[in-house]
């Protein structure tokens, strides 16, 4: 017989989170969706019968901070007595020249790309290791692995933020049989990046060139993106499940999704590799001198 597992899934009133809530409706399992404005949430195509008896809305703002996010998460539980896939995918893109946007902007990207992420995982986690079993999905970024194009960097610190304390917290909770998968997209057609304008509210002369730069490499990418998020959300649930790509195949820990996601963490991982090698010399040779030496 099988028992459907509880998804909740944060930001599903469009892109990944919103294909997220159809795929996983459509493979019998129940989703919780959540997002600061629930009739943004697009139901249509979803059967009756499981809008009626597999759905669940609730109204979440990841940066509502801690004790009213574990409020909601009490709320989220109540409906069938368990949580079994926390999906963090709620989040936003700010872009803009560092200097000209400074920290003010870089914290408030933060305060929903990281510390929401982190506040949901933690309003959940009681549940999860009560079962002693669950699995969380944190929807990162290609771009944390390649940053290097102008206005990028607050997204791309964010997203590497979300991707670093997630593997630490990956061996904190494998003693409770939780599991962590951290995703990893690039240039599926979700519009997040295009419909972000860059940040112009403090604008140095000296940047306009490269402010351009920025805004035309969205453009133009925008126009060439072959990415199908329902696509790359069939993928995640497949790897959730253990069945269709993923059936028989050992747990990831990091999935990078899409062919420019592929090529691009791997060019990174080929550059540092490089760098170590090319420099080893001046690394390795640091230690305290000793009498063998």
């Amino acid at each position: 017989m099988h028992i459907a597992n509880v998804w909740l899934i944060t930001g599903a009133s469009g892109g990944f989170g919103a294909c997220l809530v159809k795929s996983i409706l459509a493979r019998g399992d129940r989703v919780i969706a959540t997002a600061r404005s629930l009739n943004k949430i697009p139901l249509e195509g979803i059967p009756q019968s499981k809008l009626d008896n597999d759905l669940r809305l609730l109204t979440l703002d990841v940066t509502a901070g801690e004790e009213a996010i574990t409020k909601i998460m009490e709320e989220a539980f109540a409906f069938w007595g368990r949580i079994d896939v926390l999906v963090n995918n709620a989040g936003y893109v700010e872009k803009m020249i560092m200097e000209e946007g400074g920290s003010a902007r870089l914290k408030k990207q933060f305060e929903a790309n990281v510390f929401g992420p982190l506040d949901v995982t933690t309003a959940v986690l009681p549940y999860m290791r009560a079962a002693r079993s669950g699995t969380i999905v944190m929807i990162g970024s290609r771009t944390s692995w390649r940053p290097e194009i102008p206005s990028l960097g607050p997204y791309a610190a964010s997203k590497a933020a979300l991707r670093v304390f997630s593997e630490t917290l990956a061996v904190e909770l494998a003693p409770f049989s939780i599991r962590m998968l951290i995703v990893e997209p690039a240039a599926f057609l979700t519009n997040t990046m295009v419909s972000t304008h860059i940040y112009e509210g403090n604008k140095i002369p000296d940047y306009d060139a490269l402010r351009f730069e920025g805004e035309d490499v969205y453009k133009r990418a925008y126009r060439t993106l072959k990415g199908d998020p329902a696509k790359a959300m069939e993928a995640v649930v497949d790897v959730v499940r253990g069945e269709g790509k993923a059936k028989g195949r050992a747990w990831p820990g990091m999935l990078v999704l899409g062919d420019v996601g592929v090529s691009g963490v791997k060019e990174k991982c080929e550059q540092v590799m490089g760098l170590l090698e090319e420099w080893r010399d001046v690394s390795t040779t640091l230690n305290f001198d000793t009498e063998e030496s």
